[in-house]
């Protein structure tokens, strides 16, 4: 007890104050005042529901303080179970979200998202990559890795940590630039509606589809994907700019 107390009154004196780890799921006064808000309050899927539907799809939980999509009773082969938060669309925002994924795992973020009749989640919205980099079948190109604009343009340098641990990405889209910062690292840039973007997109899968002819809309849902592996996302905020 007196090594205890020794050490306390050692650690005021010097001004080192051990300080608690924020709470998952909260934004602290600084963040309030900066005008984030929370997608996910860490106990319910308020503002949440199931792409072209109105109903939360059914393979979504709570687990571990996150919203957890469920792997089907095949790997890879999604539930029809991408959802989006439909409370706001957004335009130029700033968005955080922590994502751990299971080994082989593949998963995605979706931004403006524009719900097409019959059409899925990624039909006409940038993707930003969520995979486990070492073991998911589709690790074979650096614009598939985590945290690259899917198909597009690779995240360099990759820094994703292994399937099961914790990653943190920010994506930040301002007057059509648009930035994605990976554990701390900004690892793609790029700038929406250029001509630079229409090379782009002629060069990727999406060079037939009609979502992507058009370009991206100005403003829209951010989503989440249900690739049929089980995926973990937490501390999701944003904020508008």
């Amino acid at each position: 007890m007196k090594k205890e107390f020794i050490l306390a009154t050692c650690l005021i004196l010097f001004g080192v104050v051990p300080v608690s780890a924020q709470k998952n799921n909260t934004l602290t006064g600084k963040e309030k005042s900066e005008g984030w808000t929370l997608l996910f309050d860490g106990k319910t899927m308020d503002g949440w529901r199931k792409c072209n539907s109105a109903e939360m799809a059914a393979n979504w939980s709570i687990d571990e303080e996150a919203m957890k999509v469920s792997r089907g009773e095949r790997a890879g082969r999604g539930q029809g179970g991408d959802i989006l938060y439909a409370t706001q669309k957004y335009g130029d925002f700033e968005l955080s979200i922590d994502w751990k994924i299971e080994k082989e795992g593949n998963s995605g973020i979706f931004y403006y998202v524009v719900e097409y009749p019959n059409q899925p989640i990624y039909y006409a919205a940038p993707e930003v990559q969520v995979l486990d980099n070492w073991y998911a079948s589709d690790n074979k190109l650096t614009n598939h890795l985590a945290g690259s604009l899917y198909d597009m343009l690779p995240a360099l340098p990759q820094n994703a940590k292994p399937a099961g641990e914790w990653n943190t990405i920010v994506i930040q889209v301002k007057d059509g630039k648009a930035i994605h910062t990976q554990n701390g690292v900004r690892v793609v840039e790029y700038e929406l509606w250029t001509p630079e973007w229409k090379a782009l997109v002629a060069k990727s899968k999406f060079k037939d589809w009609e979502g992507f002819k058009e370009g991206p809309a100005k403003e829209g849902y951010i989503g989440l994907q249900d690739h049929g592996y089980n995926c973990w996302f937490r501390n999701i905020k944003i904020r508008k700019l």
